[in-house]
């Protein structure tokens, strides 16, 4: 073999071995860009439905979680909290839940729940987007008026809330606290952003 052959070939291999490691390159570097165009984790957990255990949540209390990057009340109302409900209908704008937008079918009861204890709710006002607080207690223990009988106060436009997340009559909210799609999976176990289980 010629000096000539020998040549041509130690360049076909240099040629061979350049490509090859250009195109472990390529691939190395594409890796990040493609992914970087993938949903993250975050992004998707984010829409995903959120399961959430309430098997510690005791009567009159409240726990929130995210879903949708929005925060979700669940609270275990208590007897109390619930027979504030009829003697407070005709102060409501909407105390049917007619406005259905706000609630799924299931939740379009005087409660606004598919347990009559148990209220799950978007905690955003319906006004501007802005968190109501709790104000549990009646009157002025909250530094509410004194006919005030517990529910929610959003203190940036002061738009009231009762125990189902009913806005009241000539609030700057136009309408009730939506109510997500959920369904209970187990009495102790609410998977929230899913409701195809059934009720």
């Amino acid at each position: 073999m010629s000096n000539q052959g020998k040549v041509d070939c130690g360049r076909r291999r240099l040629v061979v071995a350049t490509a090859a490691v250009g195109g472990v390159g390529a691939v190395a570097a594409l890796v990040p860009f493609v992914s970087s165009l993938l949903p993250s984790e975050r992004a998707k957990a984010a829409g995903a439905p959120v399961e959430v255990d309430i098997s510690k949540l005791e009567a009159g209390q409240m726990m929130t979680v995210e879903w949708r990057g929005k925060p979700v009340w669940i609270i275990n109302r208590t007897p109390e909290m619930l027979e504030t409900l009829p003697k407070l209908a005709d102060q409501m704008a909407d105390p049917n839940s007619e406005v259905k937008s706000q609630q799924p079918d299931y939740a379009a009861n005087p409660t606004r729940s598919i347990k009559e204890n148990l209220l799950v709710v978007v905690g955003i006002c319906t006004h501007l987007g802005c968190s109501p607080t709790s104000k549990f207690k009646a009157g002025a223990e909250e530094g509410m008026a004194g006919d005030w009988l517990g529910g929610f106060l959003c203190p940036c436009h002061g738009s009231t809330f009762d125990f189902a997340g009913r806005v009241f009559k000539a609030k700057p909210a136009p309408t009730n606290l939506e109510v997500p799609p959920h369904v209970y999976l187990a009495d102790t176990r609410i998977l929230i952003g899913e409701d195809k289980k059934g009720a």
